[in-house]
Formats: structure tokens, C-alpha cells, sequence
């Protein structure tokens, strides 16, 4: 289902809007809704130009379309500044519904296999003096771990972490790779976690004259490990995520927003 909206924005320039559509379902907008109605009426919150609905279809539109303040303004009729408190407050609201690491691995135990990865969401803020570029994809970012099951469905985002964090130095601060010992879950994952303990699984290191077992290994954990992209897809399908515009502080939130939206059962 799509739902309908205007905007276009030019920087410096006169704003005029235009019919749009948002590609996702009109049920997650209807869940964001609720959440904030919630939060709303424990705060016991005043009267505001957006209801709570479109106050949602705003936000949805920022993560998934990427589009700046300025065109959204524009769009709902509101001020650049009415449009960050609102994104502001509906990003808290998503992120505070995120699964903790331990509550997305709860049913998983001994017997039970996930997939473990880094991605890097790109960032158009460049510190030279601050550990933000990635040697592996040779852009400036932050480092986001994924746990995702082994058809691909993703259990749980990290935190963002400066995106020359090496993969495996991230897996053991956010507490990964204890948790899943603590499970006897079985990870599997690329050379980046070779190291990492018992309960880890990489491919073997290319060689010429590596035997043909280890080949075969090598493919059937290329394989088993393949449908682990499908949870960065899912990421990277909300636009903000190819390439931040805020502050490296705030992906964080945005990631934990995103991460209950797709996780979430809209069916409540």
C-alpha cells in the first residue's frame, strides 16, 4: 500500500510541492501512530498543529526517502524547526521499543545458528581527526553490527560505532560474541571474526594449495552465510541509512528506530 504525499525542496530556492507516494504499509503508519498517542497521553501532551498520525507519516518519510527538513516543512506545512522536534520525539519514541541484544537471542540456545555481520552506513560529515573511514569500503561511516537468522531475517542492529571499528572489535564490545557463548549458539561469519572463539565459525584463509575439503567448506560457508544480506538490504532500504546527513551521535537512534520497525508485529 502507498500513501500520498507532497514535497520538493531546492536549497536557496522557492519550495513547490508534488504528488508522491511512501512505499510502505499504511498498518506500520498506524503503529507509529499509536506509539505516539501513548507516549502523548502519558506526557499528557498539549494540542499540535500535526495529529499523531501525520506526525508518523513525517517521520516515515525522513528514514525511508532520506528527504531534509526543509522539504518536509514543506510538504506538511510546518517550520524546520516543528519538523525536528517531531522527527525528534517519534525517533525516541521507535528507538525506545528496540529489543535488547539478550531479548532478540531469547529462544535461540544450543543447536540454534545465526549469522553475524558489519555493514557501514555512510556519513557526509568527514572528521579527519576521528576514526569515521573504513579501510574495507574506503568511505567515511559508522560500524553496524547484524545478527540475522538463517533465512536473513534480522534479530538485532548494534549501536553505531565509528566505522574504522574492526568487525570483530565491535562483535566483542557490544557483547555478541559472550551472549552467543553463553547460548552455545552457533555464529557463522567472515575472515573479519576469525579469532573471535569456539563458537564462531569462518572460512578458512586462501591458499594455492588449499586441499579441496577446505574448499568445499569454505563454499558451503559462503553459502549458509549468503542470506545474512537480506538483513542489510532491509537496512540500507531506508534511505537515511546509505547516507547520513545528521550527527554521528544520532544514527545510533535512528538505527535503534528502524530496528523496531522492522521487527515490530504491526497486527496490535
Amino acid at each position: 500500500m502507498v500513501i500520498s504525499l507532497n514535497t520538493l525542496a531546492t536549497e536557496g530556492a522557492l519550495v513547490v510541492p508534488y504528488p508522491a507516494t511512501l512505499d510502505v504499509p499504511h498498518e506500520v503508519v498506524e503503529h507509529v501512530a499509536w506509539l505516539l498517542h501513548e507516549r502523548h497521553r502519558a506526557h499528557n501532551t498539549r494540542w499540535r498543529k500535526l495529529g499523531r498520525f501525520k506526525q508518523a507519516l513525517l517521520t516515515l518519510v525522513h528514514l525511508r526517502e532520506n528527504e531534509t527538513f526543509s522539504q518536509l516543512g514543506a510538504s506538511f506545512g510546518i517550520s524546520q524547526a516543528t519538523v525536528w522536534r517531531y522527527v525528534d520525539e517519534t525517533l525516541d519514541v521507535l528507538a525506545g521499543w528496540a529489543p535488547s541484544l539478550y531479548e532478540a537471542l531469547t529462544g535461540l540456545g544450543e543447536g540454534d545458528h545465526v549469522i553475524v555481520d558489519g555493514t557501514l552506513t555512510s556519513i557526509d560529515r568527514i572528521r579527519a581527526d576521528e576514526p569515521y573511514y573504513s579501510m574495507k569500503y574506503r568511505r567515511h561511516g559508522m560500524n553496524v553490527q547484524v545478527i540475522a537468522r538463517p533465512d536473513g531475517t534480522p534479530l538485532w542492529f548494534s549501536r553505531a560505532t565509528p566505522g574504522g571499528t574492526h568487525d570483530l572489535t565491535a562483535a566483542r564490545a557490544h557483547g555478541i560474541i559472550q551472549a552467543c557463548l553463553t547460548r552455545q549458539i552457533l555464529v557463522l561469519a567472515d575472515r573479519a571474526y576469525q579469532g573471535a572463539g569456539a563458537t564462531v565459525r569462518t572460512p578458512y584463509k586462501n591458499h594455492r594449495e588449499q586441499p579441496e575439503h577446505y574448499q568445499q567448506f569454505n563454499r558451503d560457508h559462503a553459502r549458509l552465510r549468503a542470506p545474512g544480506e537480506r538483513a542489510f538490504a532491509q537496512l540500507k532500504s531506508w534511505q537515511i541509512l546509505r547516507r547520513a546527513r545528521c550527527s554521528t551521535r544520532r544514527i545510533g537512534t535512528i538505527i535503534q528506530a528502524v530496528h523496531t520497525l522492522l521487527t515490530c508485529n504491526y497486527s496490535g
